[in-house]
C-alpha cells in the first residue's frame, strides 16, 4: 500500500489542515473548523484510496465468459482483407525446429500472438501462455479458428478431435489408446472413409456451438465460409493442404505431413502428438483464452487494440508468431506501420518473434528438405534495428540479428 507521505495534497487542503491544527478559537468558529477538518479528512481519504487503487496490480483473467470472448472478437477485429491463399493448414515443415531454443530462452507464460491456422496450437502447447490472440487479415481465418474451437469443445480427446474434424466416425474396433502416438491415430483414421451423414450432423453441432456456446452470431456469409472450410476438411481428409492461387499443383505438405513432423532431435511435437499438449490447448479454448480476430498487421486497429487489452490486464507478450507475413508487409508498403504496432505491445527483453523465413534466396540457416527456415528474434532488438534503419527490405529483416535453432 502507498503511504500517506507519498500523496501530494492540494494547496487548499493543506491550508485547511493547518488552520485546524494551529487555531485555538471558540464556539461557532471551532465548529466551522471541525467541519473543515471533516471535509479535509474525507478529501485525504479519497486521495489515498485513489492512489492505492492506481498502485494495485492488474488482474489477469483466469478465464473469459462467452460474452466477453465474443465481444473481444467484435471490438478488436477490423474489416476482412484479401490474401491469395486458403490457409487450411500450415505449409512450414520447419516449425518444430525452434522448440528447444524457445525452452533455452525461457519463452513460457504471458501472452502469445500468432497468425494463420493450426500451427498456432502447437506453439501454444510449447509456450504454455496464459492468453492467446490469433490475428489474421482474412475473416475466413477467424471463422476457421471458431470451427477449431468448436471441434475442441466437442472432443474430450485426440481421437474424437480427428473424428469430428475429418467427418470420419470413430473406428469401431481398435480405437487408439489415450496415450497412442500420433502415427497410430492417423493410421486408424486413414482407413475410414469420410461420411456425409456425419458431416451434416457435425456441421450443425459446430454451428450451434459457435452461436450458442460461444455467443458469436454468424452472418449468412460467415455460415457459408464455415461450411466451405469444414467441407474442405471432409473432402480432403488428412491430405488437405495449403492452397495458393496459381499453385494448384504445388507440392505443399499435407495435414498428415505436418502432424508427423519432428524437431531437430527427431521427436514429434505437434499438439496432436501427446494427450498432455492436446489437453492444454483444449483447456485454454474451454476458458475462452484463445481469441481469433480479423486484423492486418499493418492496420490501424487490431494489433494496437490487442496491445491495449494486454497492457490493461497485466500481460506481457512472450511470443509472437508472424509466419512470413512481413514479406507481404514490405511488398504493400505497410512494414513501418507494423513496426509501430509492435511498439504498442507490452514487451520485455525476453519477448520473441517466431518467423518462417521465405524468399527467393535460401537463408544460410535453412536445412535441406525444407522450403522455409524458422527463426527467432528478440522483439526489443527488432525495434532497435528498425529505429536504426537496418530494415530496408525483407532480406535485411531475415538476415539481421536472427536467432537460429541449434543444428543437430
Amino acid at each position: 500500500m502507498e503511504s500517506i507521505d507519498h500523496v501530494r495534497l492540494a494547496p487548499k487542503t493543506m491550508r485547511a489542515l493547518k488552520r485546524v491544527s494551529f487555531s485555538r478559537s471558540s464556539g461557532a468558529r471551532q465548529r466551522s473548523w471541525r467541519s473543515q477538518l471533516t471535509a479535509s479528512a474525507l478529501t485525504l481519504m479519497f486521495i489515498v484510496a485513489s492512489a492505492v487503487t492506481a498502485a494495485a496490480p492488474l488482474q489477469q483473467p483466469e478465464k473469459l465468459s462467452a460474452a466477453e470472448f465474443s465481444r473481444l472478437i467484435r471490438d478488436i477485429s477490423e474489416e476482412g482483407g484479401y490474401f491469395r491463399s486458403d490457409n487450411f493448414t500450415s505449409n512450414e515443415t520447419s516449425y518444430l525446429h525452434i522448440v528447444d531454443k524457445l525452452k533455452q530462452l525461457s519463452a513460457t507464460g504471458g501472452a502469445y500472438l500468432g497468425v494463420g491456422p493450426e500451427q498456432n496450437f502447437t506453439y501454444i502447447a510449447k509456450v504454455r501462455p496464459r492468453i492467446a490472440f490469433i490475428v489474421d487479415i482474412r475473416r475466413q481465418a477467424m471463422i476457421q479458428h471458431l470451427m477449431y474451437k468448436a471441434v475442441f469443445h466437442l472432443s474430450p480427446n485426440r481421437a474424437q478431435f480427428l473424428s469430428l474434424l475429418l467427418s470420419k466416425p470413430l473406428p469401431k474396433e481398435k480405437i487408439p489408446a489415450a496415450g497412442a502416438p500420433a502415427s497410430e491415430l492417423l493410421s486408424a483414421f486413414n482407413q475410414i472413409p469420410g461420411d456425409d451423414r456425419a458431416f451434416a450432423a457435425n456441421l450443425s453441432a459446430i454451428r450451434k456451438s459457435i452461436q450458442e456456446d460461444f455467443q458469436f452470431a454468424l452472418s449468412e456469409k460467415d455460415q457459408a465460409s464455415l461450411e466451405y472450410v469444414y467441407k474442405s476438411f471432409r473432402s480432403a481428409g488428412l491430405d488437405i493442404s495449403y492452397r495458393m492461387e496459381g499453385y494448384l499443383g504445388a507440392d505443399f505438405p499435407t495435414l498428415k505431413d505436418i502432424i508427423l513432423e519432428t524437431d531437430l532431435n527427431g521427436k514429434q511435437g505437434n499438439f496432436l502428438s501427446s494427450a498432455e499438449d492436446y489437453d492444454f490447448v483444449r483447456g485454454m479454448h474451454e476458458k475462452n483464452l484463445i481469441i481469433p480476430v480479423v486484423g492486418d498487421f499493418g492496420g490501424r486497429k487490431a494489433l494496437a487494440a490487442v496491445g491495449d487489452y494486454l497492457r490493461k490486464t497485466g500481460f506481457t507478450v512472450t511470443a509472437f508468431y508472424t509466419s512470413n507475413v512481413e514479406q507481404y508487409l514490405f511488398e504493400s508498403g505497410l512494414f513501418a506501420p507494423f513496426a509501430e504496432n509492435v511498439r504498442k505491445l507490452p514487451i520485455n527483453d525476453k519477448s520473441l518473434f517466431i518467423r518462417a523465413i521465405a524468399g527467393r534466396y535460401p537463408h544460410p540457416a535453412r536445412l535441406p528438405g525444407h522450403r522455409l527456415v524458422t527463426l527467432l528474434q528478440k522483439m526489443n532488438v527488432f525495434l532497435q534495428d528498425f529505429d536504426a534503419g537496418r530494415y530496408q527490405s525483407y532480406y535485411d529483416l531475415s538476415m539481421t540479428n536472427f536467432i537460429a535453432p541449434d543444428k543437430p
